[in-house]
């Protein structure tokens, strides 16, 4: 007789896919974060001049969001892999929502700052110091300095909490999240850098769950 194939498949390692995936969507947005502020004012009543001359830097760095969005999407749901059993439906409903929510925006952010690139292209006299422009640029300020900052707060929050509740990541890290959820929170229009805190924050945890992983693979293999 033949002998029987083992066709079950390898389990992915989430931990280490929450870090990398974390690692790449922190990278990439913060890349693209920089790019942005070298390029386009922080005043979201400027007049558009970037669209003249940095609008190839403004494009690099919309091309980059999708990427993130990816990234962030498969370390939301390698987090709730690593929470496994002890997942709260309460809690994970609002961890997921809210990860959803600032990821949309983000999305929504981008294409509109996108579309102002497609139009001036097109009308490049028409767009700047135009009712279409100052409306696209207020919409971009507001989605991402207002809303998507308080939902990145949210994530932080919740993230926090259930790490508080099941242990899932160090508490030193949970008080550090609702620490700077609380500056996300109360102050994201005042301060121009503030959605840096998240990709870090991020990073923070994806270096926490893979040196984790390294010291339990470590101690399993003694």
């Amino acid at each position: 007789m033949k002998p029987e194939l083992n066709l079950t498949p390898v389990r992915l390692s989430a931990p280490r896919a929450a870090a990398i995936a974390g690692i790449i969507f922190s990278v990439l947005l913060i890349a693209s974060i920089l790019l942005l502020r070298q390029a386009v004012p922080s005043n979201p009543l400027e007049t558009g001049v970037w669209l003249q001359n940095r609008a190839e830097t403004v494009a690099l760095a919309l091309n980059l969001v999708p990427f993130a969005g990816i990234a962030f999407l498969w370390f939301i749901g390698v987090l709730r892999d690593r929470l496994g059993k002890r997942e709260d439906r309460f809690f994970a409903t609002v961890f997921f929502g809210s990860g959803l929510l600032f990821l949309a925006m983000l999305f929504v952010s981008a294409a509109v700052m996108g579309g102002l690139i497609v139009a001036h292209t097109d009308r490049p006299d028409r767009l700047l110091g135009s009712a279409t422009f100052a409306l696209g640029r207020a919409m971009i300020y507001e989605i991402m300095n207002v809303y998507a900052v308080r939902m990145a707060g949210v994530f932080m929050i919740v993230t926090s909490t259930l790490a508080l509740r099941t242990g899932f990541l160090a508490r030193w890290i949970a008080y550090v999240g609702y620490s700077l959820a609380a500056l996300l929170l109360f102050s994201g229009r005042y301060i121009e850098w503030i959605l840096m805190v998240f990709p870090i924050w991020v990073l923070l945890i994806s270096f926490y769950i893979l040196v984790d992983n390294h010291q339990e693979t470590a101690s399993g293999g003694r």
